[in-house]
């Protein structure tokens, strides 16, 4: 599948401290790599971008334009779930074939993306063009005894990994079966035991493999994506690392089971912990609700650009809150960008303005700190009133006289804000 085109980033003078995450799982940090492989999971395309996805995006571009800028070599890799029950389910009720459904809504992804100023993956894969691959890896599974059949379906035998549930047996009992699991199946060993391989169903695409005819589970499909395109051609080959990746990235939804299984069975191919470092971003509600398809509350992308908001300033709401914390999104907190905003804009565009070095070493400080961006724009806000008020005021400046160029190009590299 091929990627959008790449937004420029600035070069910058600003010296950068070590980005420290506080990961979900997994230890250390990702300034002790040079080279950093880093896999975010991708859409389900079956509807357009909403907020919830927006932020997680941005999240891990804001990881990738600080490794970046840091001189680091970053191989960035996305997936598309481009074979799901959600997308099959939207083309019957639409009456639509569910390819042109798909890259309808990937069209549509990929127009916010670049509207958010979105740095694009090195590869950006659909499920159905791996097809091959994923049945390769599945018997390679099958070859190392963690396959087994139930009714023509394949499942992969979790057993050995259980003993790092990120949630108690019973909550995990609870989630899987609420996201697509079905731990009450007859015949399954564990109830916990995710497919790998599921039969055919009519009406459903499929494709010949030695476990029949039929189609890949879900959480086997990323884990095929990220080995193949991270480590190259000879990914189902025992490592000689200590991780297979460095980042594995995602909403906090995708913890369990997702997360897990899709890490589960990448180890069982390779032998080797798949991702050193696990990182998800929270979810957004709306209004005091939880954000979902089933209430209706979603809001999307393009629904906001197509109204006429600045998608600067929709970046900028959505950096107002903290990465990692479940946040709520109401219109107050759009007003509040674009008044921040032009504000910025504002002083960016003065002759001379107060001493830019400071606010950009605490913008830089605040992102090395588990990408603290409310801390980066408060900083960056009084900065831009010093620099408004003071002009209004006197007219001229100190001698500590900042440089509104580099400070634009620092605030355009680092978050993504072309202002």
């Amino acid at each position: 599948m091929r990627t959008w085109p790449s937004v420029y980033t600035p070069p910058i003078t600003t010296s950068l401290p070590p980005l420290v995450l506080a990961a979900s799982s997994g230890s250390g940090s990702l300034s002790e790599h040079h080279d950093v492989r880093m896999y975010v999971c991708g859409i389900t395309p079956y509807d357009a971008t909403h907020l919830g996805h927006a932020a997680t995006y941005l999240t891990f571009d804001l990881v990738n334009r600080y490794l970046r800028a840091q001189g680091k070599s970053v191989a960035f890799v996305e997936n598309i779930t481009d074979i799901d029950d959600p997308l099959f389910e939207r083309a019957n009720r639409d009456h639509q074939d569910w390819r042109e459904l798909g890259q309808s809504q990937i069209d549509l992804f990929i127009s916010d993306m670049v509207a958010l100023h979105i740095l694009p993956p090195d590869s950006y894969i659909a499920v159905t063009e791996v097809i091959d691959l994923v049945i390769g890896a599945i018997a390679q599974l099958r070859d190392k005894g963690f396959c087994y059949e139930v009714e023509g379906d394949t499942y992969f035998d979790i057993s050995s990994f259980l003993d790092r549930l990120p949630i108690s047996r019973d909550e995990a009992l609870r989630i899987f079966s609420e996201r697509g699991g079905d731990p009450k199946r007859v015949g399954k060993r564990d109830p916990l035991d995710p497919l790998l391989w599921l039969k055919n169903r009519p009406g459903e695409p499929g494709w010949e493999s030695p476990m029949g005819f039929g189609r890949p589970g879900w959480h086997i499909e990323c884990s095929v994506i990220a080995l193949r395109y991270l480590l190259g051609e000879g990914f189902l080959a025992p490592s000689t690392t200590s991780y297979s990746i460095q980042l594995q990235g995602g909403g906090s939804d995708l913890i369990f089971p997702h997360h897990f299984m899709s890490g589960a069975q990448a180890e069982a191919l390779t032998d080797t912990p798949f991702a050193q470092l696990y990182v998800h971003s929270g979810m957004v509600g709306l209004d005091g609700e939880k954000m979902s398809k089933s209430k209706g509350n979603l809001v999307f992308v393009s629904k906001l650009l197509q109204a006429g908001e600045d998608a600067m300033c929709i970046r900028y709401a959505l950096l107002l809150h903290h990465y990692a914390s479940d946040r709520m999104w109401t219109n107050d907190i759009l007003v509040r960008a674009n008044r921040e905003v032009a504000l910025i804009r504002t002083a960016l565009a003065r002759e001379e303005v107060p001493n830019t070095d400071s606010v950009m070493a605490e913008i830089a400080a605040a992102l090395a700190d588990n990408l603290d961006t409310p801390r980066a724009l408060a900083a960056l806000v009084t900065w831009a009133h010093e620099a408004v008020n003071q002009s209004e005021a006197t007219n001229h400046l100190d001698n500590s006289r900042g440089n509104a160029g580099e400070l634009s190009r620092a605030v355009d590299s680092l978050l993504g804000l072309a202002l």
